[in-house]
């Protein structure tokens, strides 16, 4: 579990590619402070178990799902990634519960710049927007933003200085992807609402093949 407040911009330094999966190396040097194998560490808002880990470096698996569902497998050596370890039970949270399991990804469609605050618009799939609403959080490459506002397929949000300073949203550029990971609240309310139970006789081979398990 994370909050979305990023402690280190790190650096992809290689990667081991699989058919459909990486053994990723990223270069860090607060979050290696006190680390083990297991930990999950959040690399742009996905939550990634440490496998191994040097002076300046840790390693991470990441699986084919994975490399669907997020911009990890667009990483290059050099590439700048948003960085948290997982919320000590006695820390202040911050800025809103995140899980580090990312449900798609959006498209950095403009920048404006307003005073001391850059808006940024991000279009995104329905799959992911029936879950935004303004004025709600969401994780966007691992950083917890406020919403606000929400049009069609499109959301906004408001970056201030500090967040320009210690994350790397301002350092994209239009067209590129980010991680986005909905608010955990709405898909469990959505999951108790369209629930229907499933009575044991109605398992049959049909009932297996119209669900896609076989």
């Amino acid at each position: 579990m994370f909050t979305g407040l990023v402690e280190e911009i790190g650096t992809m330094e290689g990667s081991v590619n699989g058919e459909k999966s990486m053994k990723l190396t990223l270069k860090a040097s607060k979050i290696l402070e006190n680390i083990k194998i297991g930990d999950s560490i959040s690399t742009n808002g996905v939550c990634l178990t440490v496998t191994s880990f040097t002076n300046n470096t840790f390693t991470v698996d990441v699986m084919p799902e994975t490399m669907r569902k997020t911009n990890l497998g667009k990483l290059r050596p050099g590439s700048l990634v948003n960085l948290e370890r997982a919320l000590k039970v006695n820390d202040r949270l911050g800025g809103h519960i995140v899980s580090g399991h990312v449900d798609g990804t959006g498209v950095i469609r403009d920048f404006k710049v307003e005073d001391n605050a850059t808006w940024v618009i991000i279009e995104t799939n329905v799959e992911v927007i029936k879950y935004i609403i303004p004025k709600g959080s969401i994780a966007i490459d691992g950083t917890s933003l406020t919403v606000v506002e929400v049009v069609d397929n499109f959301l906004r949000v408001s970056i201030i200085p500090i967040t320009k300073e210690e994350t790397i949203l301002l350092k994209k550029k239009v067209g590129d992807e980010v991680n986005l990971e909905c608010d955990i609240v709405g898909k469990y309310i959505e999951r108790f609402l369209t629930f229907k139970e499933v009575k044991e006789d109605t398992i049959n081979m049909n009932f297996l093949e119209e669900n896609g398990f076989l």
